[in-house]
């Protein structure tokens, strides 16, 4: 090591930001760089974000993770996908699956051919020809199988459902096993250098002065050293997501275990269903502006299938991130750094996304400033994407039975979400930019559910004649529908591979 490398980190805040932080840094920085957890008991974490996507699959294997021990430690089920239903109308459904659609005929990808018949009135339901679709509507489950290239099966991507806080201890218990210390206490406030305003050190509630190099900000929505110390500022984007409160309550296991989340939209936002092993996580995302808090409770406690097992929480929030994730000597993450509703799961994988890039641009002592602007940058696209994802569930949408809708209807949207929609509508072009995180599979799923039509297709679509590709499109759909029918229910997967104690 040099004489100006890190050897001092703190990690301000647990919960699942702290400890992925914690267990991520742990596994690639040397063993003379000494990492070190301040959390107190006495601050709750959010704790609701309990569904991820299939990204957190390759966090876990780096970390080295057996994925049926961490399930059977987290109360975790399997997700292939989220239903949204009443998003693009009232009565209507359509289903986000993982990974890919159908398989590629020629030079054009397979959704083009899917439009070219769609537009003839000839193609079939678009879940039919994604295994990750077509599954779930039945129940059923099974991981991918790498031995079987070229069939649907080793198509099979796959995120889970999990408990959140069980999910940080079981990282506590990694990390401290790797040399992390752990220090239970209050951050009351962080000292400044006078030369360059980086931050010096923290002072806990005990009085214990706490100095390090690198500072980690996971203290939640306070963003204590973030905002409270640095004064980084903030974007609000609630004008193009309006949603500011949540309301969340755990429910009784009902019915089949499913392998998919569930997002139902309401008249003036939207309550997911979160399937665990022990548990069915409920909750009803808002806008207070449209809903009061007792009629969101009562709208989110009458749409239970099961008993409630204890009083809805109440969340308050602001959509949007910091102006900078990293300012001088300190980077947040997790809700610190920002915050986009749960809407697509999106919340864990930010969290992996931030340790991976602080990985790559890892600093010395002397914080270069391009390392820290090349951290924002990436960053702030990564974000950006997310949120245009976001806006289209909102925005394309055919509902006008509440002025919630007709606000979200209507509302501008950001050029970077008119081009894609605009593009869209001509041929049914998606591109996806650099390495955002939606795929182009992912686009076309919810754009097309969402209500939003192609007056076209791509032209390369046309070489190949229409006989051909209604028969490729027949056999995509029927080897999907005799690979679905040979797997198990995800009851049964779950109970074999992974229940819980």
């Amino acid at each position: 090591m040099t004489g100006q490398a890190i050897r001092e980190i703190l990690i301000v805040g647990g919960g699942t930001a702290g400890w992925m932080a914690a267990a991520g840094l742990s596994r690639v920085l040397p063993q003379e760089c000494r990492i070190r957890l301040v959390e107190s008991e006495e601050i709750g974490t959010v704790g609701v974000g309990e569904a991820s996507i299939p990204s957190i699959r390759l966090f876990n294997e780096a970390l080295g993770i057996d994925e049926d021990d961490f399930l059977r430690h987290t109360q975790g089920s399997f997700k292939l996908g989220i239903e949204f239903v009443d998003w693009g109308g009232l009565g209507q459904a359509y289903f986000h699956g993982f990974g890919t659609i159908g398989q590629d005929l020629g030079a054009a990808a397979f959704h083009h051919y899917w439009l070219k018949l769609h537009q003839l009135g000839e193609a079939g339901d678009l879940a039919d020809y994604a295994i990750t679709s077509a599954a779930p509507r039945r129940n059923k489950f099974m991981r991918a199988r790498r031995d079987m290239p070229g069939s649907p099966m080793a198509d099979l991507a796959h995120a889970f459902h999990f408990d959140a806080g069980l999910y940080a201890r079981y990282l506590r218990r990694f990390c401290e096993a790797r040399g992390v210390l752990r220090t239970e206490g209050r951050v009351q406030h962080a000292r400044l250098r006078a030369a360059d305003g980086f931050i010096e050190s923290v002072v806990l509630a005990s009085g214990e002065v706490v100095e390090a190099d690198l500072f980690i900000d996971c203290s939640g929505f306070r963003g204590l050293l973030i905002e409270g110390a640095l004064h980084t500022g903030f974007d609000d984007w609630s004008h193009w997501l309006p949603c500011d409160r949540a309301l969340a309550v755990p429910g009784a296991p009902a019915g089949p275990l499913l392998p998919y989340t569930r997002c139902t939209a309401g008249r003036a936002g939207w309550r997911w269903r979160i399937p665990l092993q022990h548990r069915i996580g409920h909750g009803h995302v808002y806008s207070s502006k449209y809903l009061s808090d007792d009629e969101a409770a009562a709208e989110l406690l009458a749409g239970l299938d099961g008993e409630a097992l204890a009083e809805p929480r109440l969340l308050r929030f602001v959509t949007g991130k910091r102006r900078k994730v990293w300012n001088r000597n300190c980077v947040a993450m997790g809700l610190a750094a920002g915050f986009m509703e749960p809407l697509e799961s999106t919340s864990i994988h930010l969290v992996q996304s931030a340790i991976a890039r602080l990985a790559a641009l890892f600093p010395t002592r002397d914080f270069r400033q391009a390392d820290t602007d090349e951290f924002n940058r990436q960053t702030d696209f990564e974000y950006e994407r997310i949120r245009d994802f976001l806006i289209l569930h909102y925005h394309q949408t055919a509902r006008t039975d509440s002025p919630f809708w007709n606000f979200c209807r209507t509302m501008d949207v950001p050029e970077t979400l008119l081009r894609k929609i605009e593009l869209f509508k001509g041929q049914g072009r998606i591109f996806r930019e650099n390495s955002e995180m939606f795929s182009e599979a992912s686009w076309f799923q919810v754009m097309h559910g969402q209500g939003l039509r192609a007056r076209g297709y791509h032209p390369l679509a046309d070489a190949h004649a229409i006989d051909a590709v209604r028969a490729h499109l027949q056999q995509v759909r029927a080897v999907i529908a005799r690979c679905v029918d040979l797997m198990p229910t995800h009851e049964e997967y779950v109970a074999a591979m992974c229940r819980a104690a």
